[in-house]
């Protein structure tokens, strides 16, 4: 049997769900958000990020991580998020909050600032370890993600990407975007070799993607 490039991550094994169910029953607090690198709290733990274009979930991802209702703000404006938004875990990484992209009713000034900033921190950052790419399944990689994609390979910043609202795609078009979604990486040498499939709402996914988070290190 041929082995796709890019599969879905295996279920964790039950030493790892548990020691990511712990990570995320502690407190998971708001630290501050940063519109300038020398804003940046200390580089004192590993971190993770999460980046994904605008409304493709990443707050309801988040707040779903870490059971908290409200810790990341949704918002169903685009570009809402306008800082680098840094949140704690109890013993565990910082959990990064990226700026969402592809914000069409941004002014321009204000986009070549989040990107310049976006830019230094995933280059300049010695402890991220991994960024966590959201991409929509229903829609699968677009042109404006490719461009943080890039980056993320021009950085060396290893990234993972996350398909989120898959509750919301039959399992024939889901395969069709899986297919996209690994034609898509396989141009990216710093695209982690597994894709993690979630729903927030239903809660799918989210035990191994809090078990790969607690495994970084």
């Amino acid at each position: 049997m041929t082995t796709l490039p890019f599969p879905l991550a295996p279920d964790p094994d039950p030493a790892m769900l548990e020691r990511g169910r712990k990570l995320f029953a502690a407190e998971t607090d708001f630290l501050k958000g940063v519109v300038a690198m020398d804003g940046l709290p200390p580089a004192d733990r590993v971190e993770v990020c999460f980046a994904g274009r605008s409304n493709v979930g990443k707050s309801s991802l988040i707040n779903a991580l870490t059971g908290r209702k409200a810790l990341a703000r949704a918002s169903n404006t685009p570009g809402r998020t306008q800082e680098i938004n840094f949140f704690t875990t109890t013993g565990g990484p910082f959990l990064v909050d990226l700026p969402g992209y592809g914000y069409a009713e941004a002014p321009l000034p204000v986009v070549e600032k989040w990107q310049r900033l976006l830019k230094a921190y995933l280059a300049g950052r010695a402890t991220l370890r991994r960024a966590f790419v959201l991409i929509d399944a229903r829609h699968g990689v677009k042109k404006v993600d490719e461009e943080i994609l890039t980056l993320l390979d021009t950085s060396a910043v290893t990234f993972q990407v996350v398909l989120t609202k898959a509750d919301k795609v039959k399992d024939k078009d889901r395969e069709k975007t899986l297919a996209q979604v690994r034609n898509a990486l396989s141009k990216h040498p710093a695209a982690y070799p597994e894709l993690i499939l979630t729903s927030s709402e239903k809660g799918l996914g989210i035990p191994t993607l809090r078990a790969t988070i607690a495994g970084i290190e």
